[in-house]
């Protein structure tokens, strides 16, 4: 077990009111985000508290424990582990690898024989089968990549407009404060990540062969981030290039990659209507550093698409609900509601032109409600308002609570 663990401390904050409770702490995210890190981060924690714990830890992906392929073989090995002269406290990792294991969980939290946490890297299996059998004992964490403050915590950088720049263009995985921040080194630890995710998480689960459209369609949301996403036009575009594909493909493609956590849809909501649409959500990706190396490396053309991305990523991680507005013909990139407070946010990279200008604030001028609206960008001249629309540059709202 680890002993020294860089501590992310908004994750523990939110688990330890639920350490010792008699429910499932299933902890999910992409592969790579530092699951286990976390995990080991709440063991540490258990041992301050009660050290006399016994700690029963299983890696899927150990040779040790190969063996354990089912919910039969899990029980098997925990029980030979259990102590009767402390409290137990059992901790699963990927543990999606296990053929039902949900059976193995509620037959423990029934008989209250042991403290449960495992982690996932399949958003779809985790909530289906859990949802199933634990029918609401059990509580999720998602864990996501490094925020910029986190990034400038595990890479011992200071949090300047450079910095940015570096978090823009390597992401926030947190393995790379291991390695050196330079593109050949990093794209090609990323893109380790990515077709381990496309063979394991995706090709070996739903038995597909085709890996090169998966590949295509990786690539075509990574050059299209920030745009509406259309099934059919996908469809369209890759029959104009050779590739005959139906949009349920398409669609149960982008599933796939959204089941495996290296994207996220964003619903659109029609604010006149007051009702989510069917059509037209946008995808960002989880980690912009891997979106990056998808497309063959950082590219300053860009920089729209990737702050977007972050600042998507920065209402996700504070567990805002995220939609993209729809207000007749005006689109509001984003709006983000929690505990009953709401904010619209428009983003831009820079305001230089007039008319970027007028279609930012006045996009957000025609929402007649007293709700915060937004801009962030990357302008010098950030920090001057205008008629009640707050203007922030990236650099600071990243470091904020987005409604305050």
């Amino acid at each position: 077990m680890q002993d020294t663990v860089l501590e992310r401390e908004g994750y523990l904050k939110r688990l330890a009111v639920w350490i010792d409770k008699p429910i499932v702490k299933v902890i999910t995210g992409q592969r790579r985000v530092g699951k286990s890190k976390f995990i080991f981060q709440i063991i540490n924690h258990i041992r301050k508290n009660n050290p006399d714990a016994n700690i029963i830890y299983i890696n899927t992906e150990e040779e040790k424990y190969q063996h354990i392929r089912d919910y039969v073989a899990l029980q098997s090995e925990v029980n030979a582990q259990l102590s009767a002269a402390a409290r137990n406290y059992l901790f699963v990792d990927e543990i999606q690898d296990i053929a039902e294991f949900e059976r193995a969980l509620r037959g423990y939290l029934a008989e209250n024989r042991c403290d449960i946490y495992c982690t996932g890297s399949n958003s779809k299996l985790m909530s289906g089968e859990l949802a199933s059998f634990l029918s609401g004992r059990f509580v999720e964490f998602k864990v996501h990549p490094l925020s910029f403050s986190e990034f400038c915590l595990f890479h011992n950088l200071t949090k300047t407009g450079e910095t940015l720049l570096k978090y823009f263009r390597f992401g926030g995985m947190p393995f790379l404060r291991h390695l050196p921040l330079e593109d050949s080194t990093v794209n090609e630890y990323l893109q380790s990540i990515y077709n381990t995710i496309l063979l394991r998480d995706i090709a070996e689960r739903y038995k597909i062969r085709n890996l090169h459209l998966l590949k295509v369609l990786s690539r075509f949301i990574a050059d299209s981030e920030g745009a509406a996403f259309s099934s059919l036009s996908i469809s369209k575009y890759l029959k104009s290039a050779g590739m005959a594909v139906s949009p349920k493909s398409i669609l149960d493609y982008a599933d796939y990659l959204k089941n495996a956590m290296i994207i996220n849809q964003v619903e659109r909501y029609d604010m006149a209507g007051k009702k989510m649409l069917t059509s037209g959500g946008k995808m960002y990706f989880e980690d912009f550093g891997l979106r990056n190396a998808i497309v063959g490396g950082f590219k300053l053309t860009d920089i729209q698409k990737i702050l977007e991305n972050a600042v998507y990523m920065h209402l996700v991680r504070q567990n805002y609900k995220v939609s993209v507005g729809q207000l007749r013909q005006q689109e509001v990139d984003f709006i983000a509601e929690k505990d009953g407070k709401k904010c619209y946010i428009q983003v831009a990279y820079k305001l230089s032109l007039q008319e970027t200008i007028d279609r930012e604030f006045g996009n957000l001028l025609l929402i007649k409600d007293n709700f915060p609206k937004i801009v962030v960008s990357m302008d010098e001249l950030a920090g001057i308002d205008y008629q009640g629309i707050k203007h922030i540059h990236v650099l600071d709202f990243l470091q904020r609570e987005a409604v305050s």
